[in-house]
């Protein structure tokens, strides 16, 4: 399995927009753990973050043409380690079921009832004692992104959302949010 390190030295600023509902807990990968996402099962914490803020954009944005409600937050990733598919699959590195981490894992799960493959991925990675995944965008081409297991409990020296002026904590949840 490739590894990669998240800079010790300097945090790496990544993006996410937020709905009102996760505004008081940016840090919760609770969300993504009500119905499962591309790299968790249901019942995971896993934090999805772009490493720009247009990609950000265009994951929160998804198939839905009209966006409900959001914040655009910076947070800051540091010393994580992470299991880096951010160049895709390549068959001299990676265990062969990984070669389906494009997969529409919506249409197997929710179309099939059949358990993505990226699930397995997960899986691997957290067995591994690695931190998340780095993968690239199919909501932007060109776009990367990373998914935090257990992001909820990390220390603020491996991951923190910059809100100096405590506004997240502020925004009230609309109703159905």
């Amino acid at each position: 399995m490739i590894l990669a390190s998240l800079s010790q030295d300097e945090p790496l600023a990544c993006y996410r927009v937020i709905s009102p509902a996760y505004a008081g807990m940016p840090l919760s990968g609770m969300g993504a753990a009500r119905r499962g996402g591309r790299f968790n099962r249901p019942g995971q914490e896993a934090l999805y973050l772009s490493m720009d803020e247009v990609t950000a954009l265009a994951e929160y944005k998804q198939d839905n043409p009209w966006l409900p409600p959001g914040t655009i937050c910076t947070f800051f990733a540091q010393g994580l380690r992470v299991a880096d598919l951010g160049a895709g699959f390549d068959p001299e590195r990676w265990p062969r079921l990984w070669a389906d981490f494009a997969v529409d894992w919506r249409a197997e799960w929710f179309g099939k009832s059949i358990e993505p493959p990226t699930w397995y991925m997960a899986d691997d990675v957290v067995a591994a004692g690695l931190d998340g995944i780095v993968f690239p965008s199919q909501a932007r081409p060109g776009g990367t992104n990373l998914v935090v297991y257990g992001s909820s409990s990390r220390p603020a020296s491996q991951m923190r959302v910059y809100d100096p002026a405590g506004v997240l904590s502020r925004i009230t949840p609309s109703p159905g949010s």
